[in-house]
């Protein structure tokens, strides 16, 4: 694409100036390709971004629904595990100041995140073999019954792995983010506008969002798995908690496109 047509597109007011700063680049599954530049400059690999966009909408919100829907049902599961999802690892110290705090709070959330996604590629490579003889077990059901609910589970299946995977390191990448923008913000004393951090973070919420919905697909198709996944599910419910305090502001932060006319 020439010059002159990067600016004639730049000037178009259907895009969303700055949408592409706090997304989560994947555009295969976003509901406004129609409406982000950096899109529009891929559209022939794309196609035709409007239909896409309406199919991600539809599939981010089936998501959501299955999340606000399950996350009862995920805790009382496991309670019967042993495992307390709304407890917390952390002890606050007396006698640590506000900043020592903070760094802790930092470490904690840096460490887990991390740990977190090396966990989850560990699961992965320990157990392909549960992937490959569901595959099996939903061919040959398949082959048998000519039913189509076979193809859906196996569709829901690969759905969940793509979000799980997609966001396994990002979470970490953007509350590294978060954290390192958070301090320069502060020093910069820019508390009136839009912090970078907030946006960042509420970035790797909206991924732990998705990627526990997405581990709740995984534990009804693998109940004997349910222990590790309820693992996974802590570990990022954890997670959350920690960022939701460390960025009290991050949910109400406004990503242009994303969460306006909301």
């Amino acid at each position: 694409m020439d010059k002159d047509n990067l600016k004639k597109l730049a000037k178009d007011a259907k895009y969303i100036s700055g949408i592409y700063n706090y997304c989560d680049r994947w555009c295969e599954r976003c509901p406004f390709t129609s409406r982000c530049l950096n899109c529009a400059l891929a559209k022939e690999q794309f196609g035709d971004l409007e239909k896409i966009d309406e199919l991600n909408e539809a599939f981010w919100d089936k998501l959501s629904e299955m999340l606000n829907s399950t996350l009862t049902m995920i805790k009382e599961m496991a309670k019967e595990q042993g495992i307390d999802l709304d407890a917390m690892d952390m002890k606050n110290d007396p006698n640590q100041d506000d900043f020592q705090k903070e760094s802790a709070l930092e470490h904690l959330i840096s460490h887990a995140s991390e740990s977190y996604a090396k966990a989850v590629y560990r699961w992965f490579d320990e157990n392909e073999y549960l992937f490959l003889e569901k595959e099996e077990e939903l061919n040959r059901i398949r082959i048998i019954s000519s039913q189509i609910n076979s193809v859906r589970e196996a569709e829901g299946i690969n759905d969940a792995v793509e979000i799980i995977r997609w966001y396994q390191w990002q979470i970490h990448v953007k509350l590294q983010r978060a954290i390192n923008s958070g301090s320069t913000k502060e020093t910069l004393d820019l508390d009136e506008l839009p912090k970078d951090s907030d946006g960042s973070a509420k970035v790797a919420l909206i991924g732990i969002d998705r990627s526990m919905a997405a581990w709740k697909v995984l534990l009804t198709v693998f109940p004997g798995q349910a222990k590790q996944i309820l693992d996974f599910i802590t570990m990022l419910e954890h997670i959350k908690s920690r960022v939701e305090t460390q960025f009290p502001d991050a949910r109400a932060f406004i990503r242009p496109g994303f969460d306006e006319n909301k």
